[in-house]
């Protein structure tokens, strides 16, 4: 069976699988519609925040950036799996005790205010659509290669199945969606990184590949090592050794910013933590992080050994080939326009530091755009070659520079050479990674607006129909803005979903763990604290990426700091002004003092059962 024919037959499987769980775990009441009826076993709420939690940043982006960082590719993993156990150890339980429907719904009720609700829900709308953008533009990146459809057609068929199944079911629709989707991604993601093992090193386990012998030609060991091997052959291409620490403009610092802002994001994300809501209990809240942190091990402990194959067999395929020579690989993905090469007059690509911008990126341009851009390098190169001037400075000063970070681990199995169902296999996964995260989000969109919005402020007498209605109106328009997002995406796929985690660092990371842990903190505080700090972290992130504002050194970090490691910054300013504010400004009420008394109570204390018991929200 052909490539096309296996994508059509797992997509359209895996797409029948969710909409038949849709439709069987439909929901008519708002309970069922925000939590799932609390009532999801721990195992099962486990497999779905994994899958929630792992997006297409993990499964499409993640491993390709480490494959072109190297070592600081690792910043990713170290970020998002330390701010997991951070949320689940230090947040999780305490904000299951209180029985709430969404993260806004806390900040609300705790701070006593409608303001600092209200605030909450612009920092969930300001995040989500954030981290939603990075989703769907995995979506399309998907099908435009595995369907052959255009990137936006493959935004809408995306944007569609969500859609449906979000509507319907809500959160416990999502749920059970999220532990199928699961199993589809992490099947997809572990089938071809062993069966690339086991052909360059013999091991079945690509965690032991990583650092075993490469075979040789004959099926023995060679005696090279296959990071060894790695580091030879970029450093023989100008770059860093792929193992070397700390390279670049990725020096200590910022790789110690970004992995603090990446966990203090994750513990801060209103779609994670919403997950511990759709559990009984404490207990079983414990339960589902402990479960969680398995089931995304087995992705993200293989990440690093799928970036070092795909490295390898992008440099060998590519290197030194002309156009007779290109892989079919490259043909294929070539069509997407998210890998190109523009020859420079030699006939051979140049894979190398200071060259490699002979094979560029798409990024967001549009294919007009982007045949525009081939063709006023080859005019340059027309009217300037004649001059001894090197092409490839032209493609530099155009800013363009590749491959596609998002293409690598979907190219993987094709550049290895693996069977048709391998790598459709690969591209359902991808969907499922990017789908299930989508949903978690467009449902705490929903939650924001038709619960925290709707009903606790403009209309608390809405009857449950009312509220349902409301709530799956606005998953319709926020898939619509989701879709927008995934045709005109303002980055790569981790870079965006890194944004996001830096403004829920710097906006409810402060707020979720003064309110658990601080009787003292009052409502002005914490609202300005939140505005301040996802204001002054939007401010660094847009000025430096979209208009070329100067990133800040401070006197301390000579390459400036990364936007994506803010977040930290931004969580500090969010403390300092709450705490500062804090003893010039009223304290909470007696009631709150006690609810934050019983939240911090052992499990089984009095005080904590009656919150355990008290009606929801």
């Amino acid at each position: 069976m052909t490539l096309q024919g296996w994508t059509f037959l797992f997509v359209g499987l895996t797409f029948g699988l969710y909409l038949a769980i849709a439709w069987w775990s439909r929901v008519r009441d708002t309970g069922g519609f925000y939590v799932a009826g609390r009532g999801v076993p721990a195992a099962a709420n486990g497999m779905a925040t994994a899958s929630d939690w792992m997006s297409a940043a993990s499964f499409i982006s993640m491993a390709g950036l480490i494959a072109t960082m190297g070592y600081a590719g690792g910043v990713y993993l170290m970020g998002w799996t330390g701010g997991y156990v951070l949320l689940a150890l230090l947040l999780a339980p305490a904000l299951r005790k209180f029985g709430h429907f969404t993260v806004p719904d806390f900040v609300g009720d705790r701070y006593e205010s409608n303001l600092a609700r209200l605030v909450a829900v612009v920092c969930a709308l300001f995040v989500s659509f954030t981290y939603v953008a990075g989703q769907m533009r995995g979506v399309g990146v998907v099908f435009s290669r595995f369907l052959e459809v255009d990137i936006d057609v493959g935004v809408g068929i995306g944007v569609a199945i969500v859609f449906v199944y979000a509507t319907l079911g809500g959160m416990k629709g999502i749920t059970w969606t999220q532990v199928a989707q699961y199993w589809v991604l992490i099947t997809a993601f572990l089938i071809p990184a062993i069966a690339i093992s086991i052909r360059l090193t013999g091991e079945p386990l690509p965690q032991l590949g990583l650092g075993a012998e490469l075979l040789a030609a004959d099926g023995t060991a060679s005696g090279v090592f296959l990071l060894d091997k790695l580091d030879s052959i970029t450093q023989e291409l100008g770059f860093s050794r792929y193992t070397e620490a700390f390279t670049g403009p990725w020096d200590r610092t910022n790789v110690l910013l970004v992995a603090l802002a990446l966990m203090l994001g994750t513990a801060g994300l209103p779609h994670v933590i919403v997950r511990f809501y759709t559990v009984k209990n404490v207990k079983a809240a414990r339960w589902s992080g402990f479960w969680a942190i398995l089931f995304i091990a087995l992705l993200y402990l293989t990440a690093p050994a799928t970036a070092a194959f795909a490295r390898t067999f992008m440099i060998e395929s590519l290197n030194g080939r002309t156009a007779e020579q290109l892989p079919s690989w490259y043909e294929n993905w070539s069509k997407t326009g998210l890998i190109a090469w523009v020859d420079d007059g030699d006939g051979v690509i140049r894979y190398s530091a200071g060259e490699d911008n002979e094979i560029f990126r798409m990024g967001t341009m549009n294919p007009a755009e982007f045949a525009e851009r081939i063709a006023s390098h080859q005019r340059w190169i027309d009217t300037r070659g004649a001059e001894g001037v090197d092409a490839r400075i032209g493609l530099r000063d155009q800013g363009l520079s590749g491959p596609d970070r998002d293409i690598i681990v979907l190219a993987t199995p094709e550049m290895a050479e693996l069977a048709n169902w391998i790598v459709a296999l690969v591209a359902a996964g991808g969907l499922a990674a990017a789908l299930s995260t989508a949903s978690g989000l467009l449902l705490v969109v929903s939650s924001s607006v038709a619960h925290d919005l709707y009903y606790r402020v403009l209309k608390p007498e809405a009857t449950e129909a009312q509220r349902l209605r409301i709530g799956r109106g606005t998953i319709g328009v926020a898939v619509v803005v989701a879709g927008l997002f995934g045709i005109y995406p303002p980055g790569y796929v981790s870079q965006v979903v890194a944004f996001a985690f830096g403004l829920a660092a710097s906006s409810f990371f402060p707020v979720l763990v003064l309110g658990i842990f601080s009787k003292r903190v009052g409502t002005l505080p914490a609202v300005c604290g939140m505005v301040a700090g996802l204001g002054f972290t939007a401010f660094y992130i847009v000025g430096t990426v979209f208009f070329g504002m100067e990133r800040w050194t401070f006197g301390l970090f000579p390459n400036g700091i990364n936007p994506q490691g803010i977040g930290v910054f931004g969580a500090a300013l969010n403390f300092a002004i709450t705490l500062g504010l804090t003893p010039l400004c009223r304290p909470p009420s007696e009631s709150v003092r006690r609810l934050v008394d019983a939240v911090r109570e052992p499990e089984g204390a009095g005080a904590a059962v009656a919150i355990e018991t008290a009606p929801d929200h």
